[in-house]
């Protein structure tokens, strides 16, 4: 008997890990990047700096690049650079950190179908368009990572996908590395027969007031387990002379108030009656824009480009 239970300890199964267990490819590319981040900020809080470091985050961003290739397989898009890392660094506090989690494919022509690159004059051709996708997972846990980002008082993230594909504070912080993203209206695009939902925009940057014009458009989708977004400038570029000259009108009469002000011909109280003229003028621009840009032929080239620009972006 007691070599029976001998013989049964020997022969009892060795524990290894389950697939539940198991690290998954999104959890190895999430715990790289966080190693790399910490890595680089002690460094960075050692005074360590220089070459060797810059050359080892680039190194640690090519290598997350590699791992992102497997976990999306991403087809190749035609007229577009082979596929690129999204995020611009792995520097915690340098412009540029923090964005999504995935791979760019950056248009391989600019404005005018000039190619990409230094031009002639000593000018740089940039990108007409950009295509960023990553999976719903990862963007669920972007989402996550991001939802007090922003400093209390400046509105976050939404945490739910259709809800943050339409929030335009998104599309600053996961693409745009110096200036705000602005959305003036929706595109009415055609959703494709492979997404559950679509989302597109009129948009502008800036980096003070809203801009004049929409000459840029994002479109989002999210299909096949996926989260698609894409953004390029248009031609031509949709502009309200009528919507420019209200804001202008807001703003000469903050311009007058100030100096009034100034001169101490009003007062504190009377000053502060006025409101803020500035932000007044900035909504009442959107306002108008958003009501009369459709009525325009710009509008609908814009939304045709857009669905174009969302169809490359979900590949063949």
């Amino acid at each position: 008997m007691h070599l029976f239970i001998r013989l049964s300890l020997c022969l009892a199964p060795i524990l290894v890990p389950t697939r539940a267990n198991a690290v998954s490819p999104e959890d190895r590319y999430i715990a790289t990047r966080d190693a790399a981040v910490v890595k680089f900020a002690r460094q960075m809080d050692a005074g360590q700096t220089g070459d060797a470091v810059d050359k080892a985050e680039a190194a640690a961003r090519d290598d997350l690049k590699s791992q992102l290739t497997v976990i999306l397989s991403e087809p190749a898009r035609p007229g577009f650079a082979p596929a690129q890392l999204n995020l611009d660094t792995l520097y915690k506090g340098d412009e540029g950190f923090g964005m999504l989690d995935g791979l760019r494919f950056d248009a391989e022509t600019g404005k005018g179908g000039a190619k990409v690159g230094q031009a002639a004059d000593g000018s740089y051709v940039e990108p007409k368009a950009h295509i960023v996708v990553t999976t719903e997972s990862l963007f669920t846990r972007w989402l996550h990572a991001h939802k007090a980002w922003w400093d209390k008082g400046t509105k976050n993230v939404p945490q739910q996908i259709d809800a943050a594909l339409k929030f335009e504070g998104l599309y600053t912080q996961a693409i745009s590395t110096d200036a705000a993203v602005i959305d003036f209206n929706e595109l009415p695009i055609t959703k494709p027969a492979a997404a559950t939902s679509t989302y597109a925009f009129l948009a502008g940057r800036t980096q003070d007031e809203p801009p004049d014009l929409a000459d840029e458009v994002f479109v989002a989708a999210q299909a096949n387990g996926k989260i698609y977004i894409a953004y390029g400038t248009i031609e031509p570029a949709v502009h309200i002379s009528a919507c420019t000259a209200i804001r202008a009108g807001y703003t000469r009469r903050a311009e007058v108030a100030e100096e009034k002000f100034r001169q101490k011909r009003i007062d504190k109280q009377a000053y502060d009656k006025l409101g803020k003229l500035r932000e007044q003028g900035d909504e009442a621009f959107r306002h108008c824009f958003a009501e009369r840009a459709p009525q325009q032929p710009a509008f609908a080239e814009a939304t045709r480009q857009a669905q174009v620009l969302l169809e490359t972006a979900l590949g063949p």
